[in-house]
C-alpha cells in the first residue's frame, strides 16, 4: 500500500459517539461508513422531510455533472475541492482523471473521518492528493504548503464549495470567505459552489425553515438555508456558466425530468462560475 504523500498526520481515533457531518452525509448518499449518531440525525429530519435524502443526492449528482463539463469543456487540469466529504462513488478525482489522467485534485477537509477514511483516495494514485485545513479560512487552505506544492496559483483551476458555506454560522460574511478564495484564483479559473436554499415561496419556504430549525439546534448545530440573492453573493466578479445559479437537479441534467421534483430539490441551488 502506498503511504499518503500528504504531510499532514491523520486522526487515529474516531468517536463513534459525536455526530459527524460527512458521515451523515455519506449515510444520506448510501454508504457504509457512519454510525448510529449519524444516521439518528437523518432520520429526524425525515420527519419533517421524508424524502431528505434527495437532498443530498441532488449535491452529488450536480457535483458529477460540473466535473464532467470542466473535465471535458475546459483546460482546467487542477482542482481544489473543499470538504468533499467521505470517499463514495464518483469523487472529483474519479469523474475528472476519467477524461484527463494527467489531472491533479487536492482534496482539503478537517472532519477527523474524511482524514482517517482519505487514505484511500491517496492510495489510488500520485495526482490525488488530501489537506488538513478549515475550509472557512482560505489563509489555511491557499497557502497550506502541500496545496502550494500541487496545484500552481499561476493556471487556471477549479475551486469546489459544495455543500459547505451552508454549514458555516461565523461571524466573518460567508460572501468575504469566497472573496478571498476568488482573489486567489488567475483568470480563467471556475467556481462550484452548492448551497440550501431559502425559496422564499409559500410552497417550500415552510419546508426549508423546519430542515433549518432541525439542522441547527440539533447535534450538527449548522445548515442555513441562505436566500437566493445572498447565494448570488458568493461568485463574486464571476460570469455564471448556462444556466446559471438554479436548482441543482435543473443544472445539466442527464435527461428531462418525467417525475416531478421531489419538495427537498427545490431547497438546493448550484452554479458554476467563470473569472473572467
Amino acid at each position: 500500500m502506498k503511504e499518503p504523500s500528504s504531510e499532514e498526520p491523520l486522526p487515529a481515533y474516531l468517536d463513534p459517539t459525536k455526530v459527524s457531518l460527512a458521515r451523515a452525509y455519506d449515510f444520506a448518499l448510501g454508504g457504509k461508513d457512519n454510525y448510529e449518531v449519524d444516521r439518528a440525525v437523518i432520520r429526524e429530519l425525515e420527519k419533517v422531510a421524508p424524502e431528505i435524502i434527495q437532498i443530498a443526492v441532488d449535491n452529488r449528482e450536480f457535483l458529477i455533472r460540473a466535473s464532467r463539463f470542466l473535465a471535458s469543456q475546459t483546460n482546467v487540469t487542477q482542482y481544489l475541492d473543499c470538504g468533499p466529504g467521505l470517499p463514495t462513488a464518483e469523487n472529483t478525482h474519479q469523474i475528472v482523471q476519467r477524461k484527463k489522467p494527467d489531472a491533479r485534485v487536492v482534496y482539503v477537509d478537517n472532519d477527523p473521518s474524511v482524514l482517517a477514511y482519505g487514505r484511500a483516495l491517496l492510495e489510488e494514485n500520485d495526482q490525488t492528493h488530501l489537506v488538513h485545513a478549515d475550509v472557512f479560512r482560505p489563509d489555511q487552505v491557499i497557502d497550506n504548503e502541500t496545496v502550494r506544492k500541487y496545484l500552481d496559483f499561476s493556471q487556471p483551476m477549479a475551486l469546489y464549495q459544495c455543500g459547505t458555506l451552508h454549514h458555516y454560522g461565523g461571524a466573518r460574511p460567508p460572501a468575504e470567505i469566497m472573496q478571498a478564495y476568488v482573489d486567489a484564483l488567475p483568470s480563467g479559473s471556475y467556481v462550484v459552489l452548492t448551497h440550501f436554499l431559502d425559496p422564499e415561496t409559500e410552497e417550500y419556504g415552510p419546508l426549508a425553515r423546519k430542515i433549518e430549525e432541525i439542522l441547527l439546534h440539533g447535534p450538527l448545530g449548522a445548515g442555513y438555508f441562505r436566500t437566493r440573492a445572498v447565494i448570488e453573493t458568493l461568485f463574486p466578479g464571476l460570469e455564471l456558466i448556462e444556466p446559471g445559479l438554479t436548482l441543482c437537479a435543473d443544472w445539466w441534467p442527464d435527461g428531462p425530468h418525467i417525475k416531478p421534483l421531489a419538495p427537498v430539490s427545490h431547497c438546493i441551488v448550484g452554479a458554476v462560475g467563470r473569472k473572467p
